[in-house]
């Protein structure tokens, strides 16, 4: 008997670590890992610099930006959609043109045809199909003019301009059309949920820093930088948060789930909130499977058929 090894290439069957190292060499297959918690940014960064956010604000579904960063990428946004409709608004002048050129030389040869007809039409007698009496010595006959008219094929071969049907020839070669552009959207849309979003939807954040007189090192060099504005808990990836959408203090989820919505009333302003106004906070991974995030990045490749 053969062993049981992993790498056996005595057996009959193709094994999974067979498999799995032959994807990995020839480059077959998608590839799946589950990011560790040195690959994700951290709960206060930018989600597009993917660092700590100067002046915070969040969008509705809980992504969390830097105020310059967001409010450039709109301003991109607007200005390709601008781009494309300046684009698009020009192909349709020249469809509209290209139409009424089409009109106008339809209605042109109309009248054409219209006046080669009416030159067809004659008040001249013509001696066509007439009986003429010709006095000869063997006596009177009569000789009807035969005027034969010509034939298709003469007058075809007479009148038509030869064309030689030759496709390499420039004249009667086909011309690639531009591919037509469609209508762009105008709509700006989130870079990380690709859902429609605009400025005014944007919320102000305000992250309650952590007070250490002691320590004299920068805020960004801190790993507990924030704390929840009620109940003081230091909060992280670890720490489901959510930010008020009325005053836009950040608190943790057991602080609403505890306290706020007991009452539905703000802890700072003693005003009613709705469901709506509790925006949870999206975060990144810790790098242990039991912290709720699922963050698993996948690359697909081509697929080998065994």
């Amino acid at each position: 008997m053969t062993r049981h090894a992993k790498n056996c290439t005595a057996g009959t069957v193709y094994s999974y670590h067979e498999r799995k190292k032959d994807t990995q060499k020839s480059g077959y297959g998608s590839k799946a890992v589950r990011l560790g918690k040195d690959s994700v940014k951290s709960f206060d960064c930018c989600s597009l610099t993917l660092q700590p956010c100067r002046e915070p604000v969040v969008t509705p579904d809980g992504f969390l930006y830097d105020r310059e960063a967001i409010l450039e990428c709109l301003l991109h946004q607007k200005t390709e959609a601008a781009r494309k409709m300046k684009a698009f608004e020009k192909q349709k002048k020249k469809q509209e043109a290209k139409e009424l050129g089409k009109i106008e030389e339809k209605e042109r040869s109309k009248v054409e045809s219209f006046v080669n007809m009416e030159k067809r039409l004659t008040t001249k007698t013509t001696s066509a199909f007439t009986v003429t009496k010709e006095k000869s010595a063997a006596g009177p006959s009569t000789v009807v003019d035969d005027q034969t008219p010509s034939t298709s094929s003469d007058t075809t071969s007479k009148g038509k301009d030869k064309s030689l049907p030759s496709f390499w020839v420039p004249s009667l070669t086909p011309q690639a059309e531009p591919t037509l552009l469609k209508k762009p959207d105008t709509k700006t849309y989130c870079p990380m949920s690709g859902k429609p979003l605009k400025i005014k939807d944007l919320v102000a954040v305000k992250l309650t820093p952590m007070e250490d007189k002691d320590d004299g090192r920068p805020m960004v060099a801190k790993s507990e930088r924030y704390k929840c504005a009620v109940t003081h808990d230091t909060l992280g990836n670890s720490v489901p948060c959510a930010v008020l959408k009325n005053t836009g203090h950040v608190v943790t989820m057991d602080c609403v789930e505890k306290l706020i919505k007991k009452d539905m009333l703000c802890p700072f302003t003693g005003a009613k909130l709705k469901d709506s106004d509790i925006i949870p906070l999206q975060r990144g991974g810790t790098g242990f499977a039991g912290a709720g995030v699922q963050l698993e990045a996948k690359k697909a490749g081509p697929v080998l058929q065994a």
